[in-house]
């Protein structure tokens, strides 16, 4: 009697729900502390409540996924932590464009009025992803669930920020920030996206008072001229050192600004003058900190503008001030000339605009001190890097670390917990709860940056500051799967978080995904729409094939070049794994036994019992150094060549033979290094591994995703049988090779002639059932002295020598035409493409990856000719 069977096709579409709804409803992502258990934790990334998921997120999650399978099978408490975050511009942006489609504008509402509208739309458009990671197979612990402006992750935000400025390191600033002009609101550098475009690079010409000399200046933002307090040269540049001290006249305008020093000034770029204008540009910031220089805001907050430029500009938007400038300069022959140039601008993210560089009075935390132990814990590798090359970029920002801006000029978000006293605004009051009298108050319209609440993620998902027996049990963390675009927004202002509030760092490793990009090496963007949607990819390939497909694709440190080829590898190995389980299981009956007879073995089942061992440690060994893609190229090659192309053909040799005891072993053998297979695969490809595993596992055995993670067994480690068993399949592939180039029809035997010693001849009459089967071989001759027969072809194998006679086997006459055609041929289209190869204009004028095509092509014809000359010469 057969035990239960697979269908004949995988249909991913039959399993993926069904099992994991019946993990949920098993409890088997829940996690509780147990003092008899090792933690193992995850706190998820968390993505905007807006976000839809990614093929970023299918790589990042995926590899939490495989960390935390493992995990769990390795009998460690497993618990990822789930959650997602409140978004403030990003959300605050699509409620506004919400109701601006209802006709309603967010200045008509009170704040109330537009938080509820927030909430609601949080409530029924946030949290989609949430939902979709689920479709991914993401084995959350999903009663843990958290969301950044939860009451108690609230609580833990203001309570970080109160504790902070007690101690003195957060301030308000009249300082240099980011600037949208369109959600009116500081912005921090990740929200800033930084493209080319193609401008212009104006040089203008002001004059020296009291002389008849100039200095030339280029800017690419005439309008910012109105707001220039200096200009500056370098200090030993003999061709204006003169001038340094002297008044230029700032035209269109009554105000007359110095000429500095400062040896920020590149000599040799440009005029080697540049205009410092410190309230709209960092770098002008800094050198009017150094020479004292006066601070002109010239722009609203809206971009146009303000009170403090001439009042013919007064209200213009940038735009239009910036024609009207370069009019009146022209008109008054003070434009020396326009360029063309390219340069980069910085874009808001949400505002879709150029950014301003704008004084603006924020909230900003003090970061030295709080840098310090971060830096140390990394650099005395108490947290790791995978791949460690981050860590030197890791170091340069927290070398060069800036005061962090943490406000926001926002509705949606966890609001400053800061009143000012409505008789004195000097007089200001901190805590959670607000003032005793709150109606002689009024509390900061600020909200806080979004970084400044996920940076508190590793423990404030456990109702920090509270003491509880979560927070004491799962923190710290183990590890983070992050992108390196936000190594200083996230990682480091965590690790700072860590040791400031906890005294103890976040996680103890830090896996930094690749970057995704097409065939054509551009990083996937929604702009660019060349990523893919992943629901698509699930409903075409399945759920695991685009798991394991990606997870091959992505090496540790290099970028990720994505192709549906790589989903293509995912499909079939999961149809070669379907397929070899359905042939193991049709084959076994369910009383056979699962106790592996040491007695009872020969090469093959040596050789697999010992490859399976070499792949388990080598899969423990990549897993456990972040090598994931190393770690599924081991599993892809133990299970498509070792075990179905070679074992289980070799299998097929002795079921149904009149051995039954070492069938039986066959089977027992096929039946357990499948079962090991399954283990090894569940992190990668969770949904196929349990459907087959439903139908092997042994009675009492608990579901694979609790099921003992493998170790080797050195009880099986034989490395002789890998010599013998390699002999073995060199000979059957070199006869398979011959067959192949030979032209010989698949459903013809051929006859073997060997040469070979007393030694060689008895392992390969041990053999010869699985050589005849393997290689279609119908009679083997074997002797120390045979001589080649005519008209065969040879192979050496092991010192061995391989003859396959073809009389009679092929047409001569017609195989030899065949091959004579096609040397002919190759000979006519290698002339074509060396002519190509050697034309100057081809080369100057193709593209690049053209050009390496056509080298590719002659080197594989060349290849071609080489093989089909010995095949001709091997039968003349």
């Amino acid at each position: 009697m057969s035990i239960s069977q697979l269908d004949k096709v995988y249909n991913p579409i039959n399993i993926e729900d069904k099992w994991y709804q019946y993990w949920m409803d098993n409890n088997y992502f829940h996690s509780k502390p147990d003092p008899d258990k090792e933690p193992y934790t995850i706190t998820i990334p968390p993505p905007n409540v807006t976000g839809i998921l990614t093929m970023g997120h299918v790589l990042n999650n995926t590899i939490q996924d495989i960390l935390i399978r493992k995990a769990r099978m390795e009998g460690k408490e497993a618990c990822w932590i789930p959650g997602t975050d409140h978004a403030s511009i990003a959300t605050e942006t699509k409620v506004v464009k919400m109701l601006e489609d209802k006709g309603i504008k967010k200045e008509s509402l009170s704040r109330d009025e537009f938080l509820k509208y927030s909430w609601e739309w949080k409530e029924k458009y946030g949290g989609i992803i949430i939902q979709q990671l689920k479709k991914l197979g993401c084995s959350c612990d999903w009663d843990r669930e958290r969301f950044t402006m939860d009451d108690n992750y609230n609580n833990a935000v203001l309570e970080a920020f109160i504790i902070l400025y007690n101690k003195g390191l957060i301030y308000k600033g009249f300082r240099l920030v980011n600037w949208c002009p369109v959600s009116q609101s500081a912005i921090s550098d990740e929200e800033v996206i930084h493209e080319e475009v193609n401008g212009n690079l104006w040089h203008f010409r002001y004059p020296i008072k009291d002389s008849d000399e100039e200095l030339i200046v280029a800017t690419t933002r005439p309008e910012t001229m109105l707001g220039d307090t200096a200009v500056a040269v370098h200090p030993k540049d003999k061709r204006f050192k003169h001038l340094i001290g002297k008044t230029v006249i700032l035209p269109l305008t009554d105000r007359k600004i110095p000429v500095i020093g400062d040896e920020f000034v590149d000599m040799e770029f440009g005029t080697g003058c540049i205009k410092v204008t410190p309230a709209h540009d960092p770098n002008d910031f800094d050198i009017g900190k150094r020479h004292d220089l006066e601070f002109i805001n010239i722009m609203n907050e809206d971009a146009s503008l303000n009170s403090n430029v001439p009042e013919k500009y007064r209200n213009l938007s940038r735009e239009s001030a910036r024609e009207k400038i370069l009019h009146d300069l022209k008109s008054i022959s003070l434009l020396e000339k326009t360029e063309e140039h390219i340069h980069k601008v910085g874009f808001s993210e949400r505002g879709n605009v150029p950014i301003e560089y704008y004084m603006s009075s924020q909230w900003f935390l003090k970061m030295s001190e709080l840098s310090k132990p971060a830096s140390q814990a990394v650099n005395d590798g108490l947290i790791k890097f995978h791949p460690k090359h981050w860590v030197k970029t890791y170091n340069h920002w927290m070398e060069n670390i800036n005061d962090w801006c943490i406000s926001r000029q926002l509705w949606w978000g966890h609001r400053i917990p800061v009143w000012y006293h409505n008789d004195d605004n000097d007089k200001i009051h901190v805590s959670i709860d607000g003032p005793p009298d709150p109606e002689n108050w009024t509390q900061d319209e600020d909200v806080l940056d979004t970084w400044a609440s996920s940076w508190l993620w590793p423990f404030a998902v456990h109702k920090w500051p509270e003491n509880n027996q979560d927070l004491s049990y799962y923190y710290p963390t183990a590890s983070l799967v992050t992108g390196p675009d936000i190594i200083f927004f996230w990682v480091a202002r965590m690790i700072m978080s860590g040791f400031e509030f906890m005294g103890d760092l976040p996680f103890k490793d830090v896996y930094f995904t690749s970057i995704l990009r097409d065939k054509t090496g551009k990083k996937f963007s929604k702009s660019l729409g060349n990523s893919p949607d992943p629901f698509t990819l699930f409903d075409e390939y399945g759920t695991d094939a685009v798991r394991f497909g990606i997870m091959l694709m992505a090496p540790q440190g290099l970028d990720v070049l994505f192709s549906s080829k790589g989903l293509e590898v995912g499909r079939n190995f999961i149809n070669k794994l379907w397929n070899a389980s359905r042939f193991v299981l049709m084959n076994i009956e369910d009383d056979i036994s699962d106790e592996l007879l040491e007695n009872n073995l020969k090469l093959p089942e040596l050789w697999i019992l010992n490859r399976l061992q070499i792949a388990i440690e080598r899969v423990n060994k990549h897993l456990d150094s972040f090598n994931f893609n190393e770690a599924a190229k081991v599993i892809y090659e133990f299970t498509w060549s070792d075990y179905c192309d070679w074992y289980i053909e070799i299998a097929k040799t002795s079921f149904n033979k009149n051995n039954e005891s070492y069938t039986n072993t066959v089977k027992i053998i096929s039946k357990y290094v499948l079962r090991n297979i399954i283990i090894l695969l569940h992190p990668y490809a969770p949904f196929v591994t349990e459907e087959i595993w439903s139908k092997i596992k042994k009675q009492g055995d608990s579901d694979l995703i609790i099921t003992s993670w493998p170790s080797v067994d050195k009880k099986w480690i034989n490395k002789s049988s890998e010599h013998e068993m390699k002999i073995l399949k060199n000979l059957i592939t070199s006869v398979r090779t011959i067959r192949s180039q030979m032209n010989v029809p698949p459903n013809k035997l051929c006859n073997m002639v060997v040469q070979c010693n007393t030694k060689q001849k008895s392992i390969l009459n041990s053999y010869s059932l699985i050589i005849e089967s393997l290689a279609k071989i119908d009679n083997i001759e074997m002797t120390e002295d045979a001589k080649k027969p005519s008209q065969s072809a040879t192979a050496i194998v092991d010192n061995m020598e391989i003859f396959i006679p073809l009389h009679g086997i092929i047409d001569f006459d017609l195989e030899k035409d065949r091959l004579q055609k096609r040397i002919n041929e190759l000979k006519m289209h290698l002339v074509n493409v060396k002519k190509k190869l050697e034309n100057k204009d081809f080369l100057n004028r193709a593209p690049e990856n053209i050009i390496l095509h056509e080298k590719e092509k002659k080197d594989n014809m060349i290849l071609e000719l080489d093989k089909i000359t010995k095949n001709l010469e091997m039968i003349q």
